[in-house]
């Protein structure tokens, strides 16, 4: 427990994600993680931080740029301090990261994989290279030569580019006779993502080396400067991160697609907020850079290694070397719920729950294929945040509207990095005579919900589902997210209520069991956490578990202290952010708080109030922040059918008892393990899905 004598009361939000950043490091750090995913572990961290440049660390900028405050940043800590001490912190993890990055590689050496440089290639591998060259990369290349131009050219948001500078000396005549002329040229070229960046060379059986496509161009320097008589060039890596914010115009003659697509379109010359570059560049070819690019002190400057873009680990080749992956799991069917049979019917006697990636996903696609060709149904209304590159949502949906269904989409524009996806599917579902909803001005649509009508017998009888996460089969295989099916007919009446707001926003509906963000969330969260400090007062069963991405809403988190202080066990598994200080005594002595990270992205939110011991149980869409609470539409649904209440909190208790891959949410952010030292090892991710497989294996036993 910490005890202090004069105590703060939340921790920082961008150190808490930058804490949760460096939990990611860890994973790539740990030789019990299969090398290959090692890798992918550190393409993952670098994402991460392309993400966080182009949205958090931009905000804060601007914030810092205009002079103002935000009720986010913790007292005390002023904008432009804050954006010096989050370049201190990233410079340090990227040190780390390039660390693990050379260990990593040694430790591919005695696997026989070899990651290999223009300069270490045998005879056949530079031959190689040369063709696949010219055959491959050049004709994807864009290089330019900067000198003459009148303008320099706007370099791509979080593109790669090698900075060339060229040392030309001509040969002329002049009046003490022969005499040589010195001109330094740079240029640039840009990294073609069209190709892998690893490229496979020739190799002896049982060896694999890769090159990088950053080397086959370094390599092939001369091929693309041969008109120059240059003495001597080089080649260093340089990538920048432009602001990301979407500015919309405020134009009203334009529609709200014309006017997304425009901002999309805008943020190419959004202004530049980081700048990472190789350390080993020369001074003068780094100076000519930045002064161009107008990159100051209030851009975060990181030197970095040779190679930037390490994201692209994310999709390193596996080489058809499975032992060095995780093994993969089959998903597995819900116990109960064949994907053979009618899955509406089932539906229509009890309550369902779905846990990705550890259960099938396809039973959300069967959902609406069956409801697609059924003649029995009229109606389908479904809201959509991120969709997969090649969505089946959208097929079954269009499949359904051919069939002469009532088909309702809201599909938000605004889900950032998603918009340019987003309108391509929205004109195609339109074209296909889908009714699009585009949201609520000033309100992202971010609850995933659905929501069927069959007429049975005269009457229309609704069937439904509604998850922690986005309709997504892709993100479905690596994130972790509860979808519930139900044909509870005052739930799903509810939810359309929410399609009737997005239609009408100026009426605000009253729900009995939905709690529907901006109108409710936040109130009806305290009045379920004030319940709970009343049953402590009165020494009854009082706790609170919740499970969530991240938590930094300064109000919710007093809440949740003043829970603490009246008794109220509080237990808090947050995957990301956490603004909270458990353990502190006199504030949150009742409080505890890990992070998982591990194999799969934990995205699930799941809220447990002991209710005097019947408890409360929510599915949400929401975080607790800010934006979540008040400025979003969000759903959290109750859970009323006895088997997945108690489901819901075996999920939770296998995830709390996590002693492997979970760590401390603490002030100090160092990201201590979970230690427990008379309790067996228990990674809670793996034993998750060993709780579905035993479930199955007892009912095929009772069969």
């Amino acid at each position: 427990m910490i005890h202090h004598l004069q105590v703060n009361r939340y921790i920082d939000r961008e150190k808490s994600w930058l804490a949760f950043n460096a939990r990611v490091l860890q994973e790539a750090a740990d030789e019990t993680v299969p090398l290959l995913d090692r890798l992918r572990f550190l393409g993952i961290f670098s994402n991460n931080f392309d993400e966080f440049f182009r949205v958090r660390y931009a905000a804060i900028r601007r914030l810092s740029l205009e002079g103002i405050t935000s009720e986010e940043l913790p007292a005390n800590n002023s904008a432009h301090k804050l954006l010096s001490e989050i370049t201190e912190i990233v410079i340090e993890q990227q040190s780390e990261s390039l660390r693990i990055l050379s260990v990593i590689e040694r430790e591919m050496e005695r696997e026989n994989i070899f990651m290999l440089n223009e300069t270490q290639l045998n005879q056949e591998q530079e031959h190689f290279i040369k063709d696949f060259f010219i055959q491959k990369v050049s004709p994807e290349l864009v290089t330019i030569i900067l000198n003459d131009l009148e303008e320099f050219p706007l370099l791509r948001d979080t593109a790669g580019y090698l900075a060339v500078k060229l040392i030309v000396r001509e040969r002329y005549k002049g009046p003490d006779g022969i005499e040589v002329k010195q001109e330094v040229r740079y240029g640039v070229i840009e990294m073609p993502r069209t190709i892998s960046r690893f490229v496979q060379l020739p190799s002896q059986p049982d060896k694999h080396c890769i090159i990088m496509l950053d080397d086959v161009i370094r390599f092939n320097l001369h091929n693309i400067f041969n008109i120059f008589k240059y003495e001597s060039i080089s080649a260093h890596m340089i990538k920048i991160t432009r602001d990301a914010q979407l500015d919309l115009d405020s134009d009203q003659s334009k529609s709200l697609m014309e006017k997304i697509w425009t901002g999309v379109k805008d943020r190419r010359i959004g202004e530049a907020v980081r700048f990472v570059y190789d350390q080993a560049i020369d001074e003068d070819t780094l100076k000519y850079f930045l002064t161009n690019m107008h990159i100051d002190s209030s851009d975060s400057i990181i030197p970095g290694g040779r190679y930037h873009n390490r994201r692209d680990y994310m999709g390193f080749p596996n080489l058809g070397r499975q032992d060095l992956l995780y093994q993969h799991n089959v998903p597995l069917p819900v116990t109960g719920l064949s994907l053979e049979g009618s899955i509406l019917q089932k539906i229509r006697k009890k309550d369902y729950l779905l846990h990705a990636p550890y259960q099938s996903f396809a039973y959300v696609i069967k959902f609406l294929r069956e409801a697609a060709l059924d003649p029995k149904v009229m109606t389908i209304k479904i809201t959509l945040y991120r969709l997969a590159k090649n969505s089946q949502i959208i097929s079954s949906l269009i499949n359904a509207a051919k069939n002469g269904k009532k088909v309702t989409v809201q599909i938000e524009l605004q889900a950032r990095f998603d918009e340019a996806s987003n309108i391509t599917y929205a004109e195609q579902m339109q074209t296909e005579g889908i009714n699009l909803i585009f949201g609520v001005k000033g309100l992202k649509v971010h609850s995933k919900i659905c929501s069927v009508e069959r007429l049975e017998n005269g009457r229309i009888k609704r069937y439904g589902f509604i998850s922690t996460g986005n309709f997504n089969e892709s993100t479905a295989k690596i994130y972790t997210d509860v979808t519930l099916f139900t044909a509870h007919q005052e739930i799903l009446k509810e939810a359309n209520k929410i399609f009737d707001f997005f239609d009408v926003n100026y009426r605000v509906h009253r729900y009995k069991h939905l709690i529907v963000s901006p109108h409710y969330t936040r109130s009806r969260f305290y009045k379920l956490i004030d319940r709970e400090i009343l049953h402590a007062i009165a020494g009854k069963e009082a706790y609170i578990k919740l499970r969530m991405n991240s938590l930094t809403d300064f109000r919710m988190i007093d809440k949740l202290y003043e829970a603490s202080r009246e008794g109220v066990k509080i237990q808090l598994v947050i995957r990301g952010m956490c603004c909270l200080i458990p353990g502190v005594e006199g504030m949150s002595e009742n409080i505890e708080a890990i992070s998982i990270v591990d194999n799969y992205l934990e995205h699930s939110r799941i809220y447990i109030f002991a209710n005097a011991g019947d408890p409360d149980i929510y599915i949400s869409s929401a975080d607790f922040m800010t934006r979540n609470l008040d400025s979003r539409v969000e759903v959290s649904c109750p859970i009323y059918d006895a088997d997945v209440k108690q489901e819901l909190l075996d999920i939770f208790e296998l995830g709390w008892r996590g002693n492997v891959k979970a760590r401390y949410q603490s002030e100090n952010l160092e990201n201590k393990y979970r230690k427990q030292p008379k309790a067996k090892p228990f990674r809670a991710q793996v034993e998750t899905y060993n709780y579905y497989r035993n479930k199955l294996e007892v009912i095929y036993e009772q069969l």
